[in-house]
């Protein structure tokens, strides 16, 4: 099975598309990410100049007007955007992740129809309206329900840290229509506009890290949909829907983590290549040259995994132990990276305005969101074991 966004971009395109974002990463978002953690927002004109790149639907498909990147394209766009504040990729990475992959894997093609185009624009922001009070990593504990009332469904309930809540035009909604049973596990998803009736998004959430990145909860208080909006047209596509693509942007938060890893070893050692002890740099002392080696090493783990991991998806060789295993380490990996920048950069990289402050602060949700560390090792090791026990 391929990659829905079969390789439609060529290789001079893309490189191009690549080049284009490390260029905007670079002499456009760095010089103001002070700006947007003191403000907890992205500017409009960065906004603006995102959608105009593509950037809001660079993994949808080019038939509904996205730069239809494969996963192994996407994860090469990713280690350039993780270069910088987190809340520029989050700003687009529902419409591209979680979401839009949802609609691009299981929409009806009416469904593909009524929303992909603005999706891949930037005009509609999608946002996965999975995790709630209960059920976070593991959606079998949803709670949210839908009742049949007629042509319609009525969905009621509260999700919990939902990404981009703030500013969505339409949540991909989780919920249960009936208990677990020898049919499936009940799970529906359906696409709620999010001017419906009875949606109430609650305020942002304040985080430890992240500013610009916004995140709220989102209450669904006898929410009536159409049944075309029953995603798939099929009550028991929403589990299947939920686990292919949290795996497919477990690859993607992974690569990610090797972005932003390579940053914070960037800045530690440019850092110690300039900053003195009694006159002498400290990127001379070998304990300090023992922190970048260790840094350079899991940087280099990291992206080698990302990128075979993703090769393996699009070939349809592995998408559920490679994901795991990719996000697994990056999101470990970078959390020691960022904590050994810090150690570099000593007093100074506890200061506010300095990037490794910033960054060691943003990494920390890399290991909880889309499945956290804890549920990627039972998916490894349970996935493996069964393996083993099915080939005996």
């Amino acid at each position: 099975m391929a990659d829905q966004t079969d390789a439609e971009v060529g290789e001079q395109d893309f490189q191009d598309i690549l080049d284009a974002t490390r260029d905007f990463v670079r002499t456009v978002v760095m010089p103001r990410e002070l700006e947007i953690a003191n403000d907890n927002r992205v500017p409009d004109d960065i906004r603006d100049e995102t959608k105009k790149m593509g950037l809001f639907g660079y993994a949808i498909p080019q038939e509904w007007g996205g730069l239809g990147l494969t996963l192994v394209q996407d994860v090469e766009l990713a280690m350039e955007l993780g270069y910088t504040t987190l809340a520029l990729r989050s700003m687009f990475g529902t419409n591209n992740g979680i979401a839009g992959q949802v609609l691009v894997g299981f929409g009806t093609d009416e469904q593909k129809a009524r929303w992909l185009e603005g999706i891949a624009s930037g005009d509609v922001v999608a946002s996965f309206a999975l995790t709630e009070p209960g059920a976070g990593s593991n959606p079998a504990g949803l709670r949210t329900k839908a009742v049949r009332d007629g042509d319609d469904w009525v969905i009621t309930g509260r999700k919990q840290y939902i990404t981009n809540a703030p500013t969505a035009n339409l949540f991909i909604t989780f919920a249960r229509t009936r208990p677990a049973d020898t049919d499936g596990p009940g799970i529906a998803v359906f696409l709620v506009p999010a001017d419906a009736d009875g949606v109430e998004i609650g305020a942002k959430d304040a985080k430890m890290g992240q500013e610009g990145a916004w995140t709220s909860d989102v209450n669904f208080d006898g929410v009536r949909v159409g049944h075309d909006t029953l995603i798939g047209g099929a009550e028991d596509i929403g589990y299947r829907a939920a686990m292919t693509s949290l795996a497919r942007g477990r690859i993607h938060i992974a690569a990610l983590s090797v972005g932003t890893a390579q940053r914070a070893l960037d800045e530690a050692v440019a850092y110690a290549a300039t900053a003195t002890q009694g006159g002498t740099p400290i990127g001379s002392f070998q304990l300090v040259q023992a922190m970048i080696a260790d840094m350079q090493t899991g940087v280099m783990a990291g992206r080698a995994l990302v990128r075979d991991a993703a090769r393996m998806w699009v070939s349809g060789e592995d998408r559920r132990i490679a994901p795991s295993t990719a996000k697994l380490f990056c999101t470990e990996m970078v959390g020691k990276v960022a904590d050994l920048a810090v150690q570099v950069h000593g007093g100074a990289g506890y200061m506010r305005d300095v990037p490794v402050e910033r960054i060691y602060r943003d990494v920390r949700l890399l290991r909880l969101y889309e499945g956290t560390s804890e549920i990627q090792r039972l998916i490894i090791g349970g996935g493996l074991v069964k393996a083993a026990q099915r080939a005996r």
